[in-house]
């Protein structure tokens, strides 16, 4: 029997269990993968991109940091909703990029350990709605683990989500106006640790997921998420910040139907690198426009002797240009908040040509046809955003994502560094979900964002309606 759109909404509010495994086990696994890749690809004709090398010195998370991690459904959803923001994919649609993964409330489900696991209809999607629910769930657990974990390594940072793409663009782009990478690999997304007063230190994540069940006899060369975490390595070996393996990166990969339940696979690896401390104005600060750059790619890095001291095409960050990177990463995080609040032209302002300027400030595309013109209020605390409403099962649903009112006023105003010093000041005067009696589902983050759902009010929920 279907459930009614109350019972799906206070299941996305429900605290779940997400398993995730990081041990010595997953790389020896991912490295025969790895191996038999190589096989496959000796017997084709090579790519024009080629493939590269890959990450060297995978590790394990350490022990303390490998979960499980707790979390609700609908925190996963605005996971994937803040990754997603700057998303150009998808034009046309008539769907903020964000609400993507409005699709899938009712996907999830609680096993009677208290995992979380796809309910039936989560697993019913045809084979091409598979692969993009593999896609785009991949995100959501991937970044929420791989936030997780720096939530752990540096408690007293922020932690910013940044398309990869989005950030490589200004140095990059192959044409102009609109911008493109190509088929150059890349990873998918970058995270920022930061705090006002110290230098970034940027992670470089790829995420993937599959519906592979895993049967005792599956080889580790054909087990799905041994083989995306092997392409992983090779994508996050294409991004260097200065110099060779200097960069810090995690690679995970999702199975949904994991005999424990969802389990996410991550493996990292260490780096010290960190980008230069922004001052609070002026031209060096993130509130300034950047400009385009002109950066190597086509044999930019060199492995050391011991591997073989050949050069390889990478996108490759020089030591004189982490000034810039920096405020491109900043301002990249600032149009991704204030699309999230639907944003209109607002959003453009952080953005050069290359990566998209226009789509973001043209309110005739579905990223910004939706403007800030909602507002909200949690346990007091003032928001402004933008709504959308569908149906569950018939029944209208409400769903609002949004921004801190002050928070949004400074990025509106095109005051970046003094935005990352307020959300840095009020980290912790979020409301909290239980704190909150008028919407369904909730989910606050340190940096002032928020996404909450509920029934559209006026609707008799099944216990208020009399039998008969």
């Amino acid at each position: 029997m279907d459930s009614t759109a109350f019972d799906v909404i206070r299941r996305l509010g429900d605290s779940l269990t997400v398993q995730v495994n990081s041990s010595p086990e997953l790389i020896a696994g991912v490295g025969k993968a790895a191996d038999a890749v190589d096989r496959e690809r000796a017997k084709q004709k090579p790519s024009k991109e080629g493939h590269g090398p890959r990450k060297p010195h995978l590790r394990p998370l350490p022990r303390a940091e490998r979960g499980p991690l707790r979390v609700t459904p609908w925190d996963l959803l605005a996971t994937f909703a803040r990754g997603t923001a700057l998303a150009r994919q998808g034009r046309g649609r008539g769907l903020a990029e964000h609400w993507q993964g409005l699709k899938y409330c009712r996907a999830f489900a609680a096993d009677r350990h208290g995992s979380l696991r796809l309910t039936d209809e989560g697993k019913a999607p045809e084979l091409s709605y598979r692969a993009m629910q593999a896609r785009e769930l991949g995100r959501a657990f991937g970044l929420a683990a791989a936030e997780w974990e720096l939530r752990e390594r540096y408690p007293d940072h922020l932690v910013s989500i940044v398309d990869a793409e989005t950030v490589l663009l200004p140095g990059f782009a192959r044409t102009k106006p609109a911008g493109t990478l190509g088929a150059r690999p890349r990873p998918d997304f970058l995270l920022e640790a930061w705090r006002p007063g110290e230098g970034s230190r940027i992670f470089v994540v790829t995420v993937n997921g599959n519906h592979q069940a895993v049967k005792p006899k599956t080889s580790a060369s054909s087990r799905t998420t041994y083989r995306q975490l092997a392409r992983g390595s090779e994508r996050v070996e294409r991004f260097h910040l200065g110099q060779w393996n200097a960069t810090p990166t995690l690679m995970t990969s999702t199975e949904f139907l994991a005999a424990a339940g969802v389990t996410v696979h991550v493996l990292h690896t260490g780096g010290g690198v960190e980008l230069p401390v922004r001052p609070a104005s002026g031209a060096d600060s993130a509130d300034v426009a950047i400009g385009r750059r002109s950066l190597p790619y086509v044999d930019s890095v060199a492995l050391p002797e011991e591997r073989g001291a050949e050069r390889y095409n990478a996108f490759l960050i020089p030591e004189k240009e982490f000034s810039w990177f920096g405020r491109v990463v900043a301002r990249a995080h600032a149009s991704g908040q204030l699309s999230l609040a639907g944003g209109g032209g607002s959003v453009g302002r952080y953005l050069i040509d290359e990566q998209g300027r226009k789509h973001f400030s043209e309110a005739a595309y579905a990223g910004t046809a939706s403007v800030h013109d909602a507002k909200a209020c949690f346990a007091g605390e003032r928001y402004v955003g933008t709504d959308q409403v569908f149906r569950i099962n018939g029944t209208r649903v409400e769903a609002f994502s949004g921004v801190a009112a002050d928070l949004h006023d400074l990025l509106a105003e095109g005051k970046v560094e003094e935005y990352r010093r307020r959300a840095y000041e009020r980290r912790n005067d979020w409301p909290e979900p239980d704190d909150v009696d008028d919407w369904g589902a909730s989910s606050f983050r340190p940096d002032g964002t928020a996404l909450a759902i509920r029934v559209v009010p006026g609707q008799a929920s099944p216990d208020d309606r009399s039998p008969g």
